[in-house]
């Protein structure tokens, strides 16, 4: 494999500086470009006495106001795009499961960056021209499947449009086309890792060699078993419907030490969640983006609820978020403790006896709320094994989150399988 640092575009090889120039210069372009045709947008920032002029530094965009997933929705279907309708080459939208879903539009040349990201973030997972790429996103409305497909080609890739489902062709397509790189989602990536084993297939005999893991947040045990369990390098990439989808940020495969975000068209921030503060680098929040060169529908500090924190750039000159740890709208309080489900994946992938399924629910016993993990017994699993599962899992949350569940260890296979983002809690609440 040829060393990745003779690979990089001319937007990976700026200088700090020169990062910075071109930052500031896109920033004030988006904010006019917002302002002059989106009326939220100017009535946001006429309500709160800031114009695009004002920002003068890239620390005076803490003065501009926010967006959020509510004003998208209350913009719908087209209040936000910034362009004429004739000048929009696609539509997505966001599954609209818990309301209006937000729709986004994109322009010839925002196709374009975003293949561009892609292609970038492929590169810097290990992936180069020529390989075989198979695309188990979904494809349709959400982002995943085409904008990793057509990163794909972008780079010089062969792609195998597989989307989701059918999990044994999955498998078998791995087997006789023969991809180097998988693109999934890591709870769908362990779903067919017991279908190979189901199959009586070796997977750390396939020709994968790279998966690129993204769409919902995953752990590093979770790593460490996929990597493990396939022998393949597992790395993350971060994006979101609303600033563009998959390719905002990557992690790359020579450091695997969080995702490089791509700054030139991307401006991270770090922002209390309760308060709004932008807070110092390092320090873990909320991660607000603004987009630098969005032309249909550009987003001005809009508020992911994703949490993590900001480093320094490694493998690339622009900053590292880490992985994502949890969403403020996932953390569930129980009595009193705050818990994300990736602390509870941590426990039940290092249990013995459980496969790395499981799902939370959430019920309400009296005036108090009670939560219950249920877990996948692994195949083959004693009746003993599985009572010893469900006391390790009881002890290590108690201990380790501070709270106590009900834990139920189910059969293999018994919870519901998804092909996007996986259902983690289940909230049974009365309402």
């Amino acid at each position: 494999m040829a060393d990745a640092t003779d690979l990089l575009d001319a937007g990976e090889r700026l200088g700090p500086e020169e990062l910075r120039a071109l930052q500031l210069e896109r920033l004030r372009a988006s904010l006019r470009h917002a302002y002059e045709h989106v009326p939220f947008y100017r009535a946001a920032f006429d309500e709160a006495g800031v114009r695009p002029e004002d920002c003068r530094s890239l620390g005076d965009l803490a003065h501009f106001p926010f967006t959020t997933k509510t004003d998208l929705r209350e913009q719908y279907p087209f209040g936000m795009f910034a362009v004429p309708r004739e000048r929009v080459r696609r539509l997505h939208a966001s599954s609209g499961t818990t309301g209006l879903p937000t729709v986004v539009g994109y322009t010839d040349g925002d196709l374009s960056v975003w293949s561009d990201m892609v292609a970038r973030s492929l590169r810097a997972a290990g992936a180069r021209a020529g390989d075989t790429v198979h695309v188990a996103y979904g494809y349709g409305l959400f982002t995943g499947g085409l904008g990793a497909h057509y990163g794909a080609e972008r780079l010089g890739c062969t792609v195998i449009p597989a989307s989701g489902g059918m999990t044994a062709r999955q498998v078998r397509l791995i087997q006789d086309l023969e991809p180097g790189v998988i693109m999934v989602t890591p709870s769908y990536m362990l779903t067919l890792l017991d279908e190979f084993e189901r199959q009586g297939v070796d997977p750390r005999g396939t020709s994968l060699r790279v998966g690129v893991f993204g769409a919902e947040p995953w752990t590093e045990h979770m790593r460490r078993e996929i990597e493990e369990r396939f022998a393949i390098d597992a790395v993350d990439i971060y994006g979101l419907s609303e600033v563009m989808g998959p390719g905002v940020a990557q992690e790359c495969v020579e450091t695997k030490d969080g995702l490089h975000v791509w700054e030139d068209h991307f401006y991270p921030e770090i922002v209390d969640p309760v308060t709004g503060e932008v807070l110092p680098e390092g320090e873990r929040g909320e991660l607000v983006f603004t987009s630098l060169t969005k032309e249909a529908m550009p987003v001005i500090r809009y508020r992911t609820r994703d949490l993590t924190r900001l480093l320094p750039g490694t493998a690339r000159v622009f900053r590292r978020m880490e992985k994502v740890t949890g969403r403020s709208d996932d953390m569930v309080i129980l009595r009193g403790v705050n818990l994300f489900p990736t602390q509870i994946e941590e426990i039940v992938l290092r249990t013995p006896g459980v496969a790395p399924h499981f799902q939370l629910r959430l019920t309400r016993e009296g005036r108090l709320d009670a939560l219950t993990v249920r877990a996948e017994a692994r195949p083959g699993a004693t009746p003993e094994a599985r009572e010893a599962a469900a006391r390790s899992i009881t002890t290590a949350v108690k201990d380790g989150v501070g709270v106590s569940v009900g834990v139920e260890i189910v059969e293999p296979e018994s919870l519901e399988r998804s092909v996007g983002k996986i259902r983690r809690i289940v909230d049974l609440r009365p309402r």
